[in-house]
């Protein structure tokens, strides 16, 4: 059976084979809970959905520079600003 040990820091190294059962490798995020299971209190790994980052990149059709300095960002206000009657 794989175990852990842990750190000074109170990390742990998950073995590989565990890694690949829960489907989780590095920056996921893993809740604990909890859990009486027939009387015996034990905890279960879960690991946590990644957040749905589908919409990154969707405005880089919209981009008409590739100026992205202050300056540049102050200007693309003002013209806006100027089209809205501001």
């Amino acid at each position: 059976m794989p175990s852990l040990k842990i750190t000074a820091k109170r990390q742990a190294t998950f073995p590989l084979e565990t890694c690949q059962a829960l489907r989780i490798g590095p920056g996921d995020i893993v809740d604990v809970e909890p859990r009486i299971i027939d009387g015996e209190r034990v905890w279960v790994l879960l690991p946590r959905p990644a957040p749905d980052r589908s919409w990154v990149g969707c405005l880089k059709e919209q981009i008409r520079s590739e100026d992205h300095s202050m300056d540049s960002i102050r200007r693309s206000i003002a013209v806006g600003r100027h089209k809205e009657g501001r």
